[in-house]
């Protein structure tokens, strides 16, 4: 009886010295890293109480978007795309856009539940913005994920009148991503000797990555064993499967937000429709330059017209003089040396459809726009065959990475390594 007693007298005990332990506090959720934009700025914005207030100015914008093509395109700030702006799920924003173009304009907000009032959409949801007239767009956002703005006129689409719009979602996401990249998709069509986009055109000659054609694309840099969200908007005439080379993905997310983890599946291509958003994620596990591109074949170039002046290039399966003759042109015009094309049989004409691309691989990698800090490092003429919508996902070793951290001027990005368990992290 006495040790039944025991029993209960002890375990009563326990449960109260249960009862004074200290709860574990939960570790605090970390903020999510900023999107980059390569060669996008971020916008700037001032508080106006508990407001966010933008300022956009749509404007023709001059863009040099290869070492040897500029395009007068319109933009907005001065960027073609317009700057990116980052905002946090459940934030008050007030947009002021002035239009500085010749003919009238409106933004519409691509995937936001907003207001009719804010929609943008010409005479229906408000009066178009005169030239030298402004409009102020304020609305309130309870959505989170990859959206984007962009002039409600479809030829000032063509002209490059978008930017990207980033809502980070309040509560984080799961798994936490340690690099955040944003990708704008565009095309264009420049004829022989004109550098304003011909709006009208069904054929394109021009493909860009977040406003650049490759090589003067920058490569997204990575440390080894970290996750890796990117974000793919396009904005254009023609749907883009978009390969990455090395690593499988998930789709995670839309121009509607984020999918469910049950939606998700690997894959290493995802074909982002016009006027759609993408988000990939993965694991960044193996080291090294990793092609990312658009993998329709014309896509992966500049395709075959007005490399030079106004010549036309009509096919590359012609002569070999005649071929060689047509890059030479622009090699003798551009201000930095070409690598030598590679090495050809000495029976090529005996060969039917040569040449193709004997003569394409045209090395860059000293010109200007293309020698930068997010190259050094990648193996010599590597710029040979880096043409139109692609660019590079650099997996760096933490030294190597660390290292054109400290050349850029920016702090090393310290991350832990992705956790490969099926547990979550928070992010």
């Amino acid at each position: 009886m006495n040790d039944r007693r025991n029993f209960f007298r002890n375990a009563l005990a326990w449960g109260a010295g249960m009862m004074t332990v200290p709860k574990l506090k939960a570790a605090p959720a970390l903020p999510p890293v900023m999107v980059e934009t390569q060669d996008i700025p971020n916008l700037p914005y001032t508080m106006d109480n508990s407001v966010k207030v933008f300022h956009l100015i749509a404007e023709p914008v001059t863009r040099k978007i290869s070492p040897f093509k500029t395009v007068t395109a319109w933009g907005y700030n001065g960027s073609v795309p317009g700057p990116t702006i980052q905002v946090t799920q459940g934030d008050r924003v007030r947009v002021v856009v002035e239009n500085r173009l010749p003919e009238s304009t409106t933004m519409h907000w691509h995937g936001f539940e907003v207001p009719v009032e804010m929609d943008g959409t010409p005479y229906i949801s408000q009066m178009p913005i005169p030239p030298g007239g402004r409009f102020t767009y304020e609305f309130d956002l309870h959505q989170a994920g990859t959206f984007f703005y962009h002039s409600h006129g479809a030829m000032q689409e063509m002209m490059g009148m978008i930017g990207m719009f980033i809502m980070h979602p309040k509560d984080p996401y799961h798994p936490r991503v340690d690099h955040d990249f944003g990708l704008i998709l565009q095309e264009w069509a420049l004829l022989p000797g004109s550098v304003i986009p011909n709006t009208a055109n069904m054929e394109f000659n021009w493909l860009t990555v977040n406003g650049v054609s490759s090589p003067m694309t920058t490569p997204l840099l990575v440390r080894l064993g970290s996750r890796v969200r990117i974000r793919l908007v396009n904005m254009g005439m023609d749907h883009h499967p978009i390969h990455l080379h090395g690593h499988q993905f998930v789709v995670t997310g839309s121009e509607g937000g984020r999918q469910p983890e049950s939606t998700w599946g690997p894959g290493n291509t995802v074909l982002v429709g016009v006027a759609q958003a993408r988000d990939i994620e993965f694991d960044a596990k193996y080291p090294g330059p990793w092609m990312l591109h658009c993998h329709l074949p014309h896509h992966m170039m500049n395709a075959m017209s007005d490399l030079m002046g106004d010549r036309m290039i009509t096919t590359m399966n012609t002569n070999e003089p005649d071929a060689l003759s047509q890059m030479q042109t622009l090699a003798d015009a551009v201000p930095f040396e070409h690598v030598h094309h590679a090495p050809i049989a000495e029976n090529t004409s005996a060969v039917p459809g040569f040449p193709q691309d004997a003569f394409m691989d045209m090395g860059m990698d000293r010109a200007p726009g293309v020698d930068k800090l997010e190259n050094v490092g990648l193996p010599a003429n590597w710029s040979a065959m880096m043409m139109g919508m692609m660019t590079l996902v650099r997996v760096l070793p933490p030294a190597e990475y660390d290292k054109i951290m400290a050349m850029k001027g920016k702090p090393a990005q310290h991350a832990e390594p992705a956790d490969h368990s099926g547990h979550h992290r928070e992010g």
